[in-house]
């Protein structure tokens, strides 16, 4: 597979599909004896691990805005509640 069409089949991919397949790959490295013929599993699993770090900081972030919006919402509601 060469590098533009994992980069397109990866980025598409949810975080679990990504943990799965950087597991295979992982696990398939453990399992070989040679080592030099693998640079590019490696390479493959160093650019998953990277869209895996985005892609978790991502959804980290919309979950604490969404947190935080909750949060305003619930604080104004109190507040609107007190002064009636």
């Amino acid at each position: 597979m060469n590098e533009k069409n994992l980069l397109d089949d990866i980025t598409s991919k949810s975080l679990n599909e990504l943990t799965d397949l950087a597991d295979k790959i992982i696990k398939n490295l453990e399992n070989e004896i040679n080592l030099e013929n693998k640079s590019e599993d490696y390479a493959n699993l160093i650019k998953i691990n990277k869209l895996i770090e985005k892609k978790f900081q991502k959804n980290f972030k919309e979950i604490s805005e969404k947190s935080n919006s909750k949060i305003k919402e619930i604080k104004s509601n109190k507040d609107g509640k007190k002064t009636k």
